[in-house]
């Protein structure tokens, strides 16, 4: 007589188990890989990704690609998720072959990690401004502190003009505020002007919005008007008073405090987002202020000038020459507004490079080079290695082939051929050949300054590892059903909803 079956889940559960399932799962992750592999190296192609709302993104950022993509398979999901943290710091071998670039040589560093910006943007969009580009992202980055805080780099686009238009301004310049009537008569360019960063309201406040007076007489109630009026133009003076030229304030400034600064020959923006308040701080000095009582000298920041200039259709405030740069901002021009957005995640992605790179002064050569060389080097390694681990080390070494193989693939080159090329060279001794892409043959990638952070591909080959293993590791799917709960309430008609008369 059969057992009765014991029914532990819920009705509705859907389990998959076993080995179809773990194929399922390698199968879904191969759909992932596949979607982003194309984009790899300077012939790699771009993906146009539309969302729900029918947003376009074009992009060649994998990262990005997979953020986009509304992925729905568990395992798949899991794949994306480590991808997205590939930031996180191993491989002895990387760190043996790295080469280390002198820090305390400037010109050779600075050299260095132009080199790097420009492999990180060869494959990108902007692929053919990649020397410009390159510089502009080293003198971003060589402008921040010891912390190389990424904010500290504001990207502002302005559509319209040329690529080769964009500019670095070395401090801090953001679009103009919403500015009331009384702005035009503001001088907007100052030489050596204090500024007052506040976090103060100058606005007439409509006192009927957030209390309740009783008042008897006319007087009484012009009393409340005056004392109102006279809280304004008191903190006004006290603006005034202080020697400030330029005033900005995270909360409004109203029209009659800009009427205020415009006869005083004095310059206003209320309502500056808080991040462009914090890097005028940074690049200015001075503090940002709560109140007006105490606005000293030592409480102003400084800068030599101060200026509102047109960048194609829009005013930007730009604040140059600042005592203590330590924060720049980028203004990218161009057409489209998707073109701008790609160009933004290429420089980040570069930015992000040059960075690592700082860090750690370590550098390998890219295009498939040191992937071949580890491959080579796990392949040699596994020969001495019994049983089937030996397997397993062979397979890790072939499937580091794919990134040189992915790189002759985009290009149109014959992958087998190459391949056989970089192996033969690699095992006489040839450690950065690599792919080369302007030939459709191998090359010294590192004298064709092809260069990557050695910490770089440390943190891909982790992650990758990592990702492998937790996908493997899986072998069972348990997906409960949406509770009631969850589903959204059936459309009925309300109140005053019933069919029109």
């Amino acid at each position: 007589m059969m057992p009765t079956p014991v029914i532990l889940l819920k009705e509705g559960t859907d389990s998959s188990q076993g080995i179809p399932q773990l194929v399922s799962n390698i199968s879904a992750c191969q759909v992932i890989a596949e979607a982003v592999r194309t984009t790899l190296g300077p012939r790699g192609m771009d993906k146009l990704i539309v969302d729900g709302r029918g947003k376009a993104t074009i992009s060649n950022d994998g990262a990005t690609i997979l953020k986009l993509l509304d992925v729905v398979h568990p395992a798949a999901k899991t794949l994306v998720d480590i991808a997205k943290s590939q930031d996180a710091e191993a491989v002895n071998k990387i760190k043996e072959i790295a080469v280390t670039v002198k820090k305390e040589d400037k010109v050779e560093q600075r050299k260095l990690l132009e080199k790097c910006a420009m492999t990180a943007l060869s494959s990108k969009l902007i692929s053919q401004q990649k020397a410009f580009f390159a510089k502009m992202v080293v003198d971003a980055v060589m402008m921040l502190d010891d912390l190389l805080q990424l904010k500290m780099i504001g990207i502002k686009k302005v559509q319209g003009g040329a690529l080769e238009e964009s500019q670095l301004v070395a401090g801090v310049a953001f679009k103009k505020t919403f500015s009331y009537a009384g702005f035009e008569m503001q001088p907007k360019k100052y030489n050596n002007p204090m500024i007052a960063l506040l976090n103060v309201e100058l606005e007439l406040k409509a006192e009927k919005d957030n209390a309740e007076i009783r008042v008897h007489t006319v007087e009484d109630y012009q009393a409340i008007v005056d004392a109102e009026w006279n809280i304004l133009y008191d903190k006004l003076e006290r603006i005034h008073h202080s020697g400030a030229k330029v005033v900005l304030s995270k909360l409004p400034i109203g029209d009659v405090a800009t009427q205020y600064f415009a006869d005083r020959d004095m310059f206003c923006a209320g309502r500056v987002p808080e991040e462009d308040l914090k890097r005028t701080m940074m690049a200015c000095g001075g503090s940002i202020q709560t109140s007006v009582n105490a606005l000293s000298a030592d409480v102003l920041g400084r800068c030599q000038v101060f200026e509102e200039t047109q960048i194609g259709g829009e005013r930007y405030n730009f604040f140059t020459g600042c005592p203590k740069a330590k924060t720049c901002t980028i203004i990218l021009r161009g057409g489209a507004e998707q073109f701008m957005e790609e160009t933004e995640r290429s420089l980040h992605d570069a930015i992000m490079i040059v960075r690592r790179a700082i860090k750690n002064d370590s550098v390998v050569a890219g295009g498939g080079a040191i992937e071949m060389e580890l491959s080579k080097y796990l392949r040699d390694y596994s020969r001495t290695v019994p049983g089937k681990q030996q397997l397993l080390i062979g397979a890790y070494a072939k499937a580091l082939e794919i990134i040189p193989r992915q790189l002759c693939d985009n290009a149109g080159f014959d992958a087998t051929n190459i391949l056989n090329k970089l192996r033969a060279r690699h095992a006489q001794g040839g450690m950065w050949y690599g792919v080369d892409i302007n030939n459709e043959d191998i090359a010294d990638n590192f004298e064709a300054f092809v260069w990557e952070p050695a910490m770089v591909r440390i943190n891909a080959l982790t992650a990758a590892s990592e990702a492998a293993c937790l996908i493997v590791s899986v072998d069972e799917t348990i997906k409960n059903p949406r509770s009631t709960v969850d589903a959204p309430p059936a459309a009925g008609r309300g109140r005053g909803r019933g069919r029109p008369h």
